[in-house]
């Protein structure tokens, strides 16, 4: 007779969904209501304008019975969706107890990340759950002054890790010809640092991310279990954007862990802006330069200030408070140079072959410009002053892909060790 074996239980499947996102998704479904209805009445009475029509209570509203409906629409809308909103919020801690608490599943992050990219400063104002709040986190667990890592888990050497616009930091995980790839493991590894993740809502301001990272970081390392040696920096994309933004206020602040920054790398970051969201703005000029399609404008308008942050590389308040962000303008921005005493490096990839000097500055990663992640400028006062030894340039490489070359891996390594 065999030896009686043990079965193994099914696998419990992830859930990629939680009860708040009932909640988030009434609120969701009540803007989007609000939103169709206000662009075709906008359409509605550019029709009646022509006609000699006139407006409503504001421009791009109709009047009489007509105007009637459309603000019944948007009065019903909102009482639906405060009353789903309510009930939903009621009925949460029971869906908790039936359902259990729910995984943080990679597929469920990487969708609430791209649409915090999109819309996140619109899930921030309407207190939506599904709008990521700030953290910094190590081997999964949120760090603050309360809940501080075991130091047994962590060394002196801290190495901040900062993931791009609609992402997410499980997302530093990648794979190379099917082998698993994580930058920040390798540093870890290798140099004996301690990887801390940050994870935020990258549809809000670069300023705003800035201001709050600057701030917790300052709280998190000031209650680091053993003495911080030295911190370094790994920011992709408009990462590198939100840690310069957070440079700048940790100076203005005075706070204590600028001066333990010593290494910052940039990874494919946009310090010049990027040509999609100029493209994007010009939509928005195109749209609005007929009565007929101005309404539709709107559409273009709901991408989130992060985004439109992009055009030219904004990282101050000063470069975006009191502007009209969806208008055409120069680039106004204050120049921002690199952060004095601390060493920079930046890693620029380009679609094109090595020999093809034109086509890296015309393709650049499909994102980003090689000179815009070089940070050079035509403007002598805009120029980042990387110097040659500290730039790298990957070639036949895409944006995404700078998370996952082996060739980067290795320079980043070279940089940190010496």
């Amino acid at each position: 007779m065999g030896a009686m074996t043990t079965p193994i239980p099914p696998r419990k499947p992830a859930r990629h969904l939680r009860a708040s996102d009932l909640r988030a998704l009434a609120l969701l479904g009540t803007e989007a209501t609000r939103a169709v209805t206000t662009i075709a009445e906008g359409v509605h009475q550019s029709v009646w304008r022509s006609l000699g029509a006139r407006d409503g209570a504001d421009s791009g509203q109709t009047r009489g019975l007509t105007g009637l409906v459309y603000q019944s629409i948007h009065g019903i809308t909102q009482l639906v969706g405060k009353g789903l909103s309510s009930t939903f919020t009621l009925l949460e801690p029971l869906l908790r107890q039936l359902e259990g608490a729910p995984d943080d599943t990679p597929e469920r992050a990487a969708v609430v990340a791209a649409l915090n990219g999109v819309m996140g400063d619109r899930l921030q104002a309407s207190a939506n759950p599904l709008a990521t709040p700030m953290t910094l986190r190590h081997q999964g667990q949120v760090l603050s002054n309360a809940t501080p890592p075991a130091a047994q888990a962590v060394t002196g050497k801290v190495l901040l890790v900062i993931h791009g616009l609609c992402m997410n930091d499980l997302q530093w995980s990648s794979q190379h010809q099917g082998k698993p790839v994580n930058h920040a493991s390798a540093i870890s590894t290798a140099l004996g640092y301690t990887p801390v993740y940050l994870r935020y809502n990258s549809g809000l301001h670069v300023s705003d991310n800035g201001a709050e990272l600057a701030r917790q970081l300052d709280d998190v390392l000031r209650h680091w279990p053993v003495p911080v040696q030295a911190v370094s920096v790994l920011a992709h994309s408009m990462g590198g954007l939100v840690m310069r933004s957070a440079v700048h206020c940790a100076t203005q602040a005075g706070w204590q862990w600028l001066s333990q920054l010593k290494h910052i790398v940039f990874l494919g970051t946009p310090h010049h802006g990027a040509p999609l969201e100029r493209a994007g703005n010009w939509v928005d000029v195109l749209l609005g330069s007929t009565p007929y399609s101005r309404p539709l404008a709107k559409l273009g308008q709901l991408r989130s200030s992060g985004v439109t942050d992009l055009r030219y590389g904004l990282v101050l308040d000063s470069d975006w408070q009191g502007q009209d962000r969806f208008r055409r303008q120069p680039d106004r921005r204050t120049p921002l140079p690199l952060p004095a005493g601390v060493a920079c490096f930046t890693v620029a990839a380009t679609l094109a072959g090595q020999r093809s000097a034109m086509a890296d500055r015309l393709v650049g990663d499909g994102l980003v410009p090689l000179p815009s992640a070089l940070g050079q400028h035509d403007e002598p006062r805009r120029c980042l002053d990387f110097p040659a030894a500290h730039q790298h340039i990957a070639y036949r490489t895409g944006h995404l892909q700078l998370l996952s070359d082996p060739t980067v891996a290795q320079q980043l390594l070279r940089w940190l060790g010496t």
